[in-house]
This record gives structure tokens, C-alpha cells and sequence, in this order.
């Protein structure tokens, strides 16, 4: 193995690491990660920060134009920006830290470990984004519009710059890692923690998480936004099964490989 700004290298490839060795090369890979995200922040704090706030605002706008957020306390706005910065500096360096976590695992596991390692990380990113893009453009509209309109006189919506980002971007993260599911059925089925026959067995349970997943998931109580992200979670947990029964198929096939040789 190489020091965290080379290429990744495999036991039989090169000298097995002593323990303080280890340690040495894991303070590297974290101050690379480190830097990586310093200069993610520093590369989104202008303009991109204000273009993606502006962003996260656009689904309001689009149901009642002239739509504009409110500032109660004299930092509201700039603890936002700098968090929003720090959340959009994370995704610019999670390439770069995503590298670091591989090289410096990858190591350690056998072929077939490594083999399955990098394609879960590539499907878990692609994943990530497709739950946050689903949350965004699917989920989020509908839930505005029974939030932003309390249907009474007697209220009238003021919002706070601060309680709409933490909302929104709240759904998008927690959507994101809902998305998550088929890869985490698939740990688990490679763990033997459970099978495709038990998952199958198990429907009326996984209905039943998929609608409190639901309500944890989406800000907005309404029947029709908690329907829109129950079904999606209901088919990821068919797809988690697919990936169960894959896992299930290459241990079978690599068992019988390694029982004829």
C-alpha cells in the first residue's frame, strides 16, 4: 500500500503495513479528505451557494410567483449560507474522500470482497442522487403546497429562510439515504442476516415501514405526498430483494467453484 497521494496497491502487491504504519497512512487519507472538503467550501461560497439557496427556493415560486423568504434574526440568513455552503463543499470533495475510504480499505479485503465493493459504492452514489432528484422534483412540490397554504383566515404563511432550507434540504438528505435500501438488503443478505425467501415473507412488514418511513421522511402530513413516497420505497424493497437473490446466486456459484477445485 502507498501513502494516500499514490494509487491504490493490494497485499500481494506490495509489504504488509505494521500497525503504526496503518495509523500513518489513515492521518493521511483524513488530511486529504480534509483539505479536499476546505477546498470545496472555499470553491462554493460564491456564487454557487446563492444559486443552489435560490434553487431549493424555485418550488415555491413556481406555486405562488413572488413567493420571497423572511429573515427574523440577524444571522438567519448567513448561518444558512455557510451551511448550505458547507453541505455543497461535502459533495464537490466526495469523490476525493469516497477515493481515500476505497484506497485505503480496499487493501484488506480479498478479490472477491474488492470486486463487490466498488460497484455497491458507484450504485450507492448514483442511488444518493436519483433519491434526492426524486425528493426534489417529485416530493417536494406537492408537500409545499399543503404547507405553504393553511386553507384559514386566520393564518397567514410567514416563512423563515432559515426553517425552509433546513426543511427542504432535510427531505432531500433523508430521501437520499431512503434510497439506500436495495444496497443495504444486499449487505445484509451477503452477511447471511437474511434471505430473498424471508424478504418475500416479510411484504406486509415492508408496507407497513414504507408508510412510517414516510411519515419520518416527508415535512408535510398530507395523504397524497405520503402516498408519493411510500410506493417508491415499496419498489426499492423489491429491488433490495433482486439484489438479495443476486448475492445469494454468486455465493452458490463460487461455493460449488471452490468445492470442484
Amino acid at each position: 500500500m502507498t501513502t494516500a497521494a499514490g494509487p491504490m496497491e493490494f497485499p500481494e502487491d506490495g509489504k504488509v503495513l505494521t500497525i503504526i504504519e496503518h495509523l500513518v497512512e489513515l492521518r493521511n487519507r483524513v488530511l486529504v479528505s480534509v483539505i479536499a472538503l476546505a477546498i470545496g467550501v472555499l470553491v462554493s461560497i460564491y456564487p454557487l451557494t446563492s444559486w443552489f439557496i435560490g434553487f431549493l427556493i424555485a418550488p415555491a415560486k413556481d406555486i405562488y410567483p413572488g413567493f420571497k423568504l423572511n429573515q427574523f434574526t440577524l444571522l438567519d440568513y448567513w448561518s444558512t449560507y455557510f451551511r448550505v455552503s458547507l453541505l455543497l463543499g461535502i459533495a464537490i470533495a466526495m469523490p476525493v474522500i469516497m477515493y481515500q475510504f476505497l484506497a485505503f480499505v480496499g487493501p484488506g479485503l480479498t478479490k472477491q470482497e474488492r470486486r463487490w465493493l466498488f460497484p455497491i459504492v458507484g450504485g450507492c452514489s448514483f442511488m444518493f442522487l436519483l433519491g434526492m432528484a426524486f425528493a426534489y422534483y417529485v416530493t417536494l412540490p406537492p408537500a409545499l403546497d399543503f404547507l405553504l397554504d393553511p386553507n384559514t383566515d386566520d393564518v397567514q404563511s410567514t416563512i423563515g429562510i432559515q426553517s425552509y432550507i433546513d426543511t427542504v434540504t432535510r427531505l432531500l438528505l433523508l430521501t437520499g439515504l431512503t434510497f439506500q435500501l436495495p444496497f443495504v438488503i444486499m449487505g445484509l443478505a451477503k452477511i447471511g442476516v437474511v434471505t430473498s425467501k424471508k424478504l418475500i415473507g416479510w411484504w406486509r412488514f415492508a408496507i407497513l415501514a414504507a408508510v412510517v418511513v414516510a411519515a419520518i421522511v416527508t415535512p408535510s402530513i398530507d395523504p397524497v405526498t405520503q402516498a408519493i413516497v411510500t410506493v417508491p420505497i415499496i419498489i426499492l424493497y423489491v429491488l433490495g430483494i433482486g439484489l438479495a437473490w443476486l448475492v445469494e446466486g454468486s455465493s452458490f456459484i463460487a461455493t460449488r467453484t471452490r468445492g470442484s477445485s
